[in-house]
């Protein structure tokens, strides 16, 4: 891969991975419920899972899919139920505002800690990851990537090279948004501004996903 080409595909995923879409949303929701840490594994979740799509489709996943439509329906739409469904988590989550009967004592708070735990979770690394399979951004991305930045004289090296680069760079991107929700958490401490973010994320999260649906595919 020359130098050209490989600042080329350093700017695209740069541009590509920090500006807002579904998994910097994800990433603002959860930073903002459960805090930086507990939000990790989405953020890895991210930037694995989107290598390895970009892999699969290096090797052909894409010619596959138009052999057989069927799978691809299967899998769209199975994704896109998935997607509703984290939707609706992240509307109703409790997050830190679920509290014991005596919320005001020690007992009261550590009893709401672990209902918020048990009623509401963040996303695993491999929900995560799968979820990629129905961000309309992330196939956007790959398909860009492997049309545009591979180069054909050293074809597997540079996807390899790009699908290095797209890790680095996609937790670097979502950590920084799953950080932003950690600091507007403390804002979100009235119950009522909080209902409306979750809410307002859910709904957010659903829009950004309508062209995917309305493409047909």
């Amino acid at each position: 891969m020359n130098t050209t080409l490989f600042f080329g595909l350093l700017a695209f995923s740069l541009v590509s991975a920090f500006t807002p879409g579904p998994n910097n949303l994800l990433a603002l929701a959860q930073g903002a419920n459960f805090g930086y840490r507990k939000t990790l594994p989405h953020v890895f979740g991210v930037g694995f899972g989107f290598a390895f799509m970009l892999f699969l489709m290096g090797a052909g996943l894409g010619k596959l899919f138009e052999a057989f439509p069927a799978a691809y329906e299967i899998l769209h739409w199975g994704a896109l139920a998935y997607l509703v469904f984290l939707a609706w988590k992240i509307a109703n989550s409790k997050g830190f505002h679920t509290a014991g009967p005596e919320s005001g004592t020690e007992a009261g708070r550590a009893e709401g800690s672990e209902n918020a735990a048990a009623d509401s979770k963040p996303i695993t690394f491999f929900g995560s990851a799968a979820f990629q399979w129905i961000n309309p951004k992330a196939w956007v991305a790959a398909i860009t990537l492997v049309t545009t930045f591979t180069d054909p004289a050293s074809y597997w090296l540079s996807l390899v090279v790009a699908g290095a680069a797209n890790v680095a760079i996609a937790i670097s991107a979502v950590s920084s948004w799953a950080l932003f929700g950690t600091i507007v958490k403390k804002w979100l401490s009235d119950s009522r501004r909080f209902k409306i973010f979750n809410w307002s994320m859910a709904i957010i999260l659903l829009v950004s996903v309508v062209p995917s649906v309305l493409k047909g595919r």
